[in-house]
């Protein structure tokens, strides 16, 4: 089998000494001697082995980096250094068992690798009818650098602010090239950060890399590609491994073939999802580790992987929501992505890949521009999805309805198409059937309540504890597939831990909004304020009012605004027209006309008390939600006051 030439390089250079490794570097620094590209000094300051071999390649490419290092030490041959001991014209290959074992535990963890990808959860899968990756991925838009600070801003609200960012001054960048910079040439990509907001794709784009490198169309200078979750690390919290033992545990073809170093192979770890890690990351106190044959907690393997003092030789891919990303000190950090989810152009080739009649795909991505709500969180690739299955059901059983328009109504119309999917799939009933049975409902409450109790804490993620708290069985939460992923290696046999969460961000915050209106409706508590609004001597409709007004009060005090559509969601509940999409559900009739136009009065009344502009678009949103019919009217006053330069509303909120 040949040697890769990355190989044969490095242990050129592991025959060199401390010296000469120093005259190597000055030839590389002075390469025009030997008629190649010189690479700039401050690179090689510091470079080990490893690093040398990486800049090479980056400079030369695979094919010449060979030929430059013959060439240099034939150099330092001719004038007396002490190259003597390398001998090019027989390169030292690879210990006969190293090759065999590579051999061996490639095309295995390949094949693993591809089965695990190649089919991608969307929803409740049609028996036969698996949803394959490569058949409805559809290209991200990724833009190459940015900061890894904090967004205070709720992320709908940043995925709007960047989707209008998206211009050709930006440098875009392909997820086959997540290691080539074109702004860092000069300097190898070892460590590539990755931010975006929830559900905007970033999973699926660690998992389409993965697939094509397994696949072996792309990155194939790669000899291992290890894809981590945050999520399956989570549940090893108590646990010791040594880096070797953490590989083997997860991907045992490398046990198999009897590897224990990975010094020898250029590999890529891949961690998704930094966000929902709840390992104790210490970069500044955490012990010191070069040895990964060392058993030590997960989180100081992780620290030491990451700053580089274990493995050196290794590239890293780290995923995170914004929030996270100031995680990674900035100098263990080389290349910082954003991934901004798709542009308008992507979104329609998902919905063209999605259906197959061009009319009902017209129809579908006409009435998505129509509506300004729905076309900004068609930039979030999960949205799309819940879209498409709520609008197919829509066309297909409800010609003649009117399609929806606003947020809540295409929540509670994804609810309600999941639930009929459930009855006909595990319950054997027809899609005509009702939707609400007395068992539905209460798992449909305990969704919400933990919804609502983990938004309080922050949390995407939570386990069994979690659920079997808010009252909720755990056989029948993973059959509610299209609303709660279960995630756990029951492949491995190796740890039972389960892993769960909602399939986005904005499910969860729409059940927990749920969660309190049912609460208040059923029994006159405000769970935001924590005490009963409704008074016996308070009448229906005060006790309501006070109810959405103090909920706007909430969500305009929050600092990083993650009320915000939650907010909406609320106020969308609130409508006649919504609670009778949920009839079955919801047992008691909620407010009426005049509370809902008393509370729109109190959100025009805060517009006009000048928040910030992110907080005066979210009460503009809440109009919409409250489809209220002076929307046009209270937007234009609003612009009246405000020069150009102070104006930052997007006029087409209306719609």
């Amino acid at each position: 089998m040949e040697i890769p030439v990355k190989q044969q390089l490095l242990y050129h250079l592991q025959d060199l000494g401390k010296e000469e490794l120093k005259t190597f570097h000055w030839y590389l620094q002075n390469a025009n001697i030997v008629g190649y590209e010189a690479i700039k000094k401050f690179s090689l300051e510091d470079a080990g082995r490893e690093q040398t071999v990486d800049l090479m390649v980056s400079m030369y490419t695979t094919e010449n980096a060979l030929q430059v290092a013959r060439a240099i030490l034939k150099e330092i041959q001719t004038n007396g250094g002490k190259g003597q001991s390398v001998q090019l014209q027989s390169s030292r290959a690879l210990s006969a068992s190293a090759t065999e074992a590579h051999c061996m535990c490639k095309p295995r963890l390949k094949s693993h690798l591809k089965k695990k990808f190649q089919v991608v959860f969307e929803g409740i899968a049609k028996a036969g009818y698996p949803t394959l990756l490569n058949q409805i991925y559809t290209d991200l838009y990724i833009t190459e650098g940015g900061a890894a600070e904090r967004n205070e801003e709720h992320e709908v609200r940043q995925i709007e602010t960047v989707s209008r960012r998206q211009d050709s001054a930006e440098t875009t960048v392909r997820q086959v090239d997540i290691f080539k910079s074109s702004l860092r040439r000069d300097r190898p990509i070892r460590t590539a950060l990755t931010m975006g907001v929830a559900g905007v794709g970033k999973t699926i784009l660690t998992q389409k890399f993965t697939l094509d490198w397994a696949d072996g169309k792309t990155n194939q200078d790669i000899e291992f590609t290890f894809p981590f979750t945050f999520k399956e690390l989570n549940v090893l919290k108590e646990k010791k491994f040594s880096l070797v033992e953490l590989v083997h545990l997860f991907f045992p073809e490398t046990k198999e073939a009897g590897i224990c170093s990975f010094d020898q192979f250029q590999v890529v770890f891949i961690f998704d999802g930094l966000d929902e890690c709840r390992l104790p990351l210490d970069f500044h106190n955490s012990e010191v580790l070069t040895d990964p044959t060392e058993s030590t907690s997960v989180d100081v393997l992780l620290t030491n992987l990451i700053r580089g003092k274990l493995l050196p030789s290794a590239r890293l891919w780290i995923t995170t929501r914004p929030a996270a990303a100031n995680q990674i000190p900035p100098e263990c950090v080389d290349m910082v992505t954003e991934v901004r989810g798709f542009s308008d152009p992507q979104k329609e080739e998902y919905f063209r890949k999605r259906f197959r009649y061009e009319q009902q795909t017209n129809r579908i991505i006409s009435h998505i521009k129509s509506s300004r709500s729905l076309h900004i969180m068609c930039h979030i690739p999960v949205f799309c999805w819940i879209t498409a299955s709520v609008l197919e059901d829509m066309l297909k059983t409800r010609e003649g309805d009117e399609l929806p328009k606003t947020l809540t109504e295409m929540y509670i119309h994804f609810l309600v198409v999941h639930l009929k999917l459930m009855k006909v799939k595990y319950e054997g009933g027809s899609g005509s059937d009702p939707h609400w049975s007395p068992e539905s409902r209460k798992m449909i409450e305990s969704l919400a309540k933990l919804a609502f109790e983990q938004m309080q804490k922050g949390n995407l993620i939570f386990y069994e504890s979690d659920l079997t708290e808010c009252g909720i069985d755990i056989r029948a939460a993973s059959v509610y597939s299209g609303v709660f992923t279960q995630i756990f290696k029951e492949e491995r046999g190796l740890y039972q831990d389960k892993v769960f969460c909602f399939v986005h961000l904005s499910v969860q915050e729409f059940l927990a909004a749920l969660h309190v209106h049912l609460t208040f409706m059923n029994s006159g508590v405000n769970l935001l304020s924590q005490q009963p609004t409704s008074q016996p001597q308070m009448t229906k409709e005060f006790a309501e009012r006070c109810f959405y007004q103090r909920a706007v009060d909430e969500a305009l005090r929050s600092p990083n605004g993650h009320l915000d559509l939650f907010l909406r969601f609320l106020l969308g509940l609130s409508l006649e027209t919504n609670q009778t999409l949920l009839r079955g559900l919801l047992t008691k009739a909620g407010s009426g006309s005049k509370t809902n136009r008393e509370t729109a009065q109190y959100i025009k009344e805060k517009i006009r008390e000048h928040f910030s502009p992110g907080k005066t678009t979210g009460l503009f949103e809440c109009l919409h939600e409250l489809k209220d019919p002076n929307l046009k009217e209270e937007l234009q006053r609003y612009l009246s006051t405000k020069s150009k330069k102070e104006n930052n509303i997007d006029e087409s909120i209306t719609r």
